[in-house]
C-alpha cells in the first residue's frame, strides 16, 4: 500500500541539520524499534516532510532536505523573552525540578493556547526563556526508510478529531499526550515531532 492521507506509517530515520564546517550534524534518530508513527494527512507534520513521503510503500528509503524557511523558519530574537519568576512560582515557590537551565517547560498564552519553551537562564527575580522552535533556523536533512504503511483505523481517525491538538510527536496521539520528539511536526504547542505517546 502507498502512504496517502488516512494512512499509518512508520518509519525509522536519521535527522541531520547543517554543523560547522559543512558537515551534517545528527539531532535526532529513530528505530525500527522506537519508530516515527503518524497518520499521513492530518496535520501531523510538515506540509514538506509529507510531500517527499507521498506514494512510497513499506520498504521504501528516502533522503530529502527541508529549508528552515518551509520547516520551523527563521530564528527570531524577539522570541527570547524575560518573564518575572512568580509566572512559574507555585504556592510562592519555584518548581526546580522543572524550571532550570536548559530545560523545556509547558506554557500558557491569554488566550489558553499551549507552547514549550527553552529555559535560558533563572535569576532571584526574572526567568529568561527562548519561545522559538527548538529547530528554528535549521535546514532539515532526513534519511530513513518506510517500515510499515496502512490505513488508520476509524479509532485512530476520531482520537485525531476529539481534541488531540495535532499533537502528533511525528506520531499518533495516544491520549493526548506528547513524548520527546521534536522533528517534521507542525504545531509547536507540543514542540514535539515524534512520537506522542
Amino acid at each position: 500500500m502507498k502512504i496517502t492521507n488516512n494512512a499509518v506509517v512508520n518509519a525509522e530515520y536519521e535527522l541531520f541539520v547543517d554543523g560547522d564546517n559543512g558537515e551534517l550534524e545528527l539531532m535526532e534518530k529513530t528505530t525500527r524499534e522506537n519508530p516515527l508513527s503518524f497518520i499521513f494527512g492530518v496535520g501531523m507534520m510538515l506540509p514538506k516532510f509529507e510531500e517527499n513521503l507521498k506514494d512510497l510503500k513499506a520498504g521504501d528509503s528516502f533522503e530529502f532536505s527541508i529549508s528552515s524557511e518551509e520547516a520551523y523558519g527563521k530564528y527570531n530574537d524577539e522570541a527570547v523573552i524575560e518573564l518575572e519568576r512568580k509566572v512559574f512560582e507555585v504556592d510562592g515557590k519555584m518548581d526546580e525540578e522543572m524550571v532550570f537551565e536548559g530545560n523545556m517547560v509547558p506554557l500558557m498564552d491569554s488566550e489558553g493556547n499551549r507552547f514549550q519553551a527553552l529555559v535560558l537562564s533563572v535569576t532571584d527575580t526574572h526567568v529568561t526563556v527562548d519561545l522559538n522552535h527548538p529547530l528554528a533556523g535549521e535546514n532539515l536533512h532526513f534519511k530513513g526508510k518506510v517500515l510499515d504503511v496502512r490505513e488508520a483505523t476509524e479509532d485512530e481517525l476520531n482520537t485525531i478529531n476529539s481534541g488531540c491538538d495535532g499533537c502528533g510527536g511525528g506520531g499518533g496521539c495516544n491520549n493526548g499526550e506528547c513524548g520527546e520528539h521534536k522533528h517534521g511536526h507542525d504545531h509547536d504547542e507540543c514542540g514535539c515531532g515524534g512520537n506522542c505517546d
